[in-house]
């Protein structure tokens, strides 16, 4: 059995100005992910056998993000704001259903 039931990964990769490929982070992902980890926290989720939000390095999927992966379901989502990331902790990390309009 997994220590966690599902792992939330934020893409907070940081690229150099002039970089050939974007960065989730430009797109403010290292604040979502804060936010998403306060928020689980908030709601009793995080711990174990439940959530865990991690920050992770380049995922490799710059051309879509910012981005992030809901193991172990491998579900990869883009979002924009606050209230994208409250829609993936509601229905996905809350009540298992996928978010079809932030699927990638």
């Amino acid at each position: 059995m997994s220590y966690f039931n599902r792992h939330i990964f934020f893409c907070c990769n940081q690229r150099e100005p002039g970089a050939d490929r974007p960065s989730c982070n430009e797109c403010g992902s290292e604040n979502l992910r804060a936010y998403a980890k306060k928020r689980v926290k908030e709601l009793g989720l995080s711990g174990e056998g439940k959530v865990r939000v991690n920050q992770a390095g380049c995922l490799d999927r710059c051309e879509t993000g910012p981005v992030c992966v809901v193991y172990p379901d491998a579900t990869w989502y883009t979002f924009i704001d606050e209230e994208d990331v409250d829609e993936i902790i509601d229905s996905h990390l809350v009540n298992g259903k996928e978010v079809e309009r932030l699927k990638i």
